[in-house]
C-alpha cells in the first residue's frame, strides 16, 4: 500500500501456543523507573525457549514494563513501559542477561486512537463494473487460468491490511470470518466479530477484491475465485503498521493455516530498517525471526515492492523516516531494509501499466523485484459495495497472491519455496525499455523492473 500507496501504513482470543503471556496492568519490578516518560512499545529478543522467554518476561516486569504479547516460538516478546531507561533497566537484573536486544518499534508516544487516516491510493466510483474492465487479469492471463481452476475451498488467504468488508456482495461469499482478527491493538488479536473490518481505509478491501472477488453474477472477479480469504487486521485508523501489528498477523496467519499472505504496505514508522540501529536492529531481527517461522509454518508472503520509484539495491537515502514524529534525512545502506518485503523468503512485487511498463512510481533494484504485475489504475471492490480504481503496488501484489493461490489450488501438497519457484519459472520475461533508462539493470530473464518477468497465472497452473 504502497506510501505502500499508505496504507503501505480487546478481547483477545490467544493461541497458547504462540501467545503465552499478556499483562495489562502496570508492574513495579525490583527497577522500575522513578521517573516517568512517554507510554512506548518495544521488541525484546530472547532465545527461543520457553525457559529464556519466560526469564525475558521477569525482566520486563523488573524493568517497569509490561508484556503485552509473548512468541515463545520466536523467542520475541513485545512489551510496553513508560519507563525512560527501560533498554538499560530491563538488562539490570540477572534475568536481564536473556535479552539478546531491545528496541523501541517506533518513535512517537503509544496511542492506538485517531481517525485521521491518509490513503495515498484515489478511488474513483463505477456505476456499472464489468468483467471486460479488467484489462489487468487479461495481461496476466488469469482470463484463461480460470478455465484450469478458479481456485480450491480449502485454500484460505490472508488479507493483511486496513480491513475487509465482508458484507460486500462481491466478498461475502468468500470470506472465512472465523480466521479472521484485528491487531491494531498494541499486537494484540482481537477476535471480536467485526473488528477486523475496515473503519477508515477502503485500502484492504480493493486488495481483497483483487485476490478473491468472487465469479458470481456480480461486479468483478478475482484473480483466484474460488478461495477462501480472511481479514488480518494490521493498519490502524491513522494509517500505520506498527512492527507488533505485522508480527501478530504473520503469526496469527501461520496459526490459522493461510496458505497465502498479502503485505501490501511498509512497516511503519521507517521506510527502512537498518540492521546497525539498536531499536531499529532489533526490529529487524523480531521481524525477521516471525516471517521466517510462518515461511516455516507453511505460509507464503506476497509483499508491495513499494511506490517510491526507489532502488532497492543500491540505498543511499532516507528522507521520510520515521513518519509519525519527525522525519530527520540520513544515509543509509543496503543492511537497512524496507520491511516485510526485503525479508528472506517473501516475495516482492513490482507494477506494470497496461502497456507492460514499468509504473513510474514502482520501486525496483537487481535481485531485489521477484516479479511484476499490474499496479496502475486497477478495478476492485470498495466498502459499502462499490468498485473503484486504485494505483500502487499495493494493487500489484494481490495479482500474485492470487495466482500463489490458484498454485496451492492445484499442487496442494506444495509448500512456500516451491510455489515461489513456480511464480518465477511461469513468468514471462519483460525487457528494459527499448528507450535506455540506466535504472534498468540486468537481462531479459532477470532484471530490475520486473525481475524474472511478469506473473503469469495460466502457465502457473498449467505447467
Amino acid at each position: 500500500m504502497s506510501r505502500t500507496p499508505r496504507p503501505r501504513r480487546l478481547a483477545a482470543a490467544l493461541s497458547a501456543a504462540a501467545l503465552a503471556s499478556v499483562s495489562l496492568g502496570a508492574t513495579t519490578g525490583a527497577h522500575a523507573a522513578t521517573t516517568t516518560g512517554p507510554l512506548m512499545n518495544y521488541v525484546v529478543n530472547t532465545k527461543a525457549t520457553p525457559g529464556h522467554v519466560r526469564k525475558t518476561e521477569d525482566a520486563i516486569k523488573d524493568a517497569g514494563g509490561k508484556v503485552l504479547v509473548s512468541y515463545r516460538q520466536l523467542g520475541v516478546v513485545i512489551a510496553q513501559s513508560t519507563n525512560p531507561d527501560f533498554r538499560t533497566d530491563i538488562r539490570a537484573t540477572h534475568n536481564g542477561r536473556e535479552v539478546e536486544s531491545v528496541g523501541a518499534t517506533r518513535t512517537a508516544a503509544v496511542s492506538e486512537g485517531g481517525m485521521n487516516a491518509v490513503d495515498e491510493s484515489t478511488a474513483t466510483p463505477v456505476a456499472d463494473p464489468r468483467e471486460g474492465e479488467q484489462w489487468d487479469m487479461q495481461q496476466i492471463k488469469a482470463d484463461q487460468a480460470h478455465a484450469v481452476t478458479d481456485g480450491s475451498r480449502s485454500v484460505l488467504v490472508g488479507i493483511n491490511d486496513s480491513g475487509v468488508d465482508d458484507n460486500h456482495p462481491d466478498l461475502a461469499p468468500n470470506f472465512d470470518a472465523a480466521d479472521s482478527v484485528s491487531c491494531i491493538n498494541n499486537g494484540v488479536p482481537d477476535r471480536t466479530v467485526g473488528a477486523w473490518r475496515p473503519t477508515t481505509s477502503s485500502h484492504g478491501t480493493h486488495v481483497a477484491g483483487t485476490v478473491a472477488a468472487a465469479r458470481n453474477g456480480i461486479g468483478i472477479v478475482g484473480v483466484a475465485p474460488g478461495v477462501r480469504i480472511a481479514s488480518v487486521k494490521v493498519v490502524n485508523d491513522s494509517g500505520f503498521i506498527y512492527p507488533e501489528y505485522s508480527i501478530c498477523g504473520i503469526v496469527w496467519a501461520a496459526e490459522h493455516h493461510m496458505a497465502v499472505t498479502n503485505h501490501s504496505y511498509f512497516i511503519d514508522p521507517f521506510e527502512f530498517w537498518c540492521k546497525d540501529n539498536g531499536d531499529q536492529g532489533a526490529v529487524q531481527e523480531a521481524v525477521r525471526r516471525a516471517y521466517a517461522w510462518a515461511t516455516g509454518q507453511g505460509t507464503l508472503s506476497v509483499a508491495a515492492a513499494g511506490n517510491s520509484n526507489y532502488d532497492l539495491a543500491n540505498k543511499t537515502t532516507d528522507n521520510g523516516s520515521p513518519n509519525d514524529s519527525t522525519a530527520t534525512p540520513r544515509t543509509i545502506n543496503n543492511n537497512c531494509l524496507d520491511m516485510p518485503t526485503e525479508l528472506p523468503g517473501v516475495i516482492t512485487v513490482a507494477s506494470t501499466t497496461r502497456t507492460g511498463s514499468r509504473s513510474s512510481f514502482s520501486n525496483f533494484g537487481l535481485n531485489k523485484i521477484d516479479v511484476a504485475a499490474p499496479g496502475s489504475s486497477i478495478l476492485s471492490t470498495l466498502p459499502g459495495g462499490g468498485y473503484g480504481l486504485m494505483s500502487g503496488t499495493s494493487m500489484a501484489s494481490p495479482h500474485v497472491t492470487g495466482i500463489a493461490a490458484l498454485i496451492k489450488s492445484t499442487h496442494p501438497s506444495w509448500g512456500p519455496r516451491a510455489i515461489e519457484r513456480a511464480l518465477q519459472q511461469e513468468a514471462d520475461d519483460a525487457a528494459c525499455p527499448t528507450t535506455p533508462d540506466a535504472r534498468c539493470t540486468g537481462t531479459t530473464a532477470n532484471n530490475s523492473f520486473y525481475g524474472e518477468g511478469i506473473a503469469d497465472a495460466l502457465d502457473a497452473v498449467t505447467h
